[in-house]
């Protein structure tokens, strides 16, 4: 049983939800998001909000129940705070600036780094050393900030590069002599 998929997801003031057919549509004051639903849940709205229920006992519809659950609470959450993803630059030379919409990174390559924000995503450089990645939709922007990341991933040895801000990097001792 989905411990997960049990609790419904609990209404929240300024948004609404409406479910037609397979599709289920979240809107509110920071935007309007949908999803579609698998065939092996059904999702039902009540008075404590939506039930999401599977259709029948196999293990793939409840593993989809977990997951549809999941994915609608982010929807809902998405549309009424939002979601962001804070980075933190280190290394000598590393930086991050905004170049209109878009951010450019230097981060030691011979070439600046231009990373243009994607449709629904707000990139923000607060300081030179941080880039705050938010938008609506959890999963663009986790892939927005894996793709930043990406560019330089922090290295185990001195640290340098680009992380996550609240990401722990293992660090190595290096030679002895």
């Amino acid at each position: 049983m989905s411990r997960t998929g049990k609790k419904p997801v609990a209404p929240v003031s300024g948004v609404t939800v409406t479910i037609k057919g397979r599709t289920v549509s979240a809107k509110g004051p920071k935007g309007e998001l949908s999803i579609d639903l698998m065939d092996a849940v059904n999702v039902e709205q009540t008075e404590e909000g939506l039930v999401v229920s599977p259709v029948n006992d196999t293990r793939f519809a409840r593993a989809a129940w977990g997951t549809t659950r999941a994915l609608l609470q982010n929807i809902v959450t998405g549309v009424s705070a939002g979601f962001e993803k804070k980075l933190a630059i280190q290394g000598v030379g590393y930086r991050a600036a905004m170049q209109g919409k878009d951010v450019k990174l230097t981060l030691g390559f011979s070439h600046e780094v231009i990373y243009e924000a994607p449709q629904g995503i707000t990139l923000a450089v607060p300081a030179p050393t941080e880039i705050v990645v938010s938008g609506i939709d959890k999963q663009q922007v986790g892939q927005v900030a894996a793709n930043i990341r990406a560019w330089r991933k922090p290295e185990p040895y001195k640290g340098k590069g680009v992380r996550y801000a609240d990401e722990f990097v293992f660090r190595k001792e290096g030679k002895k002599k």
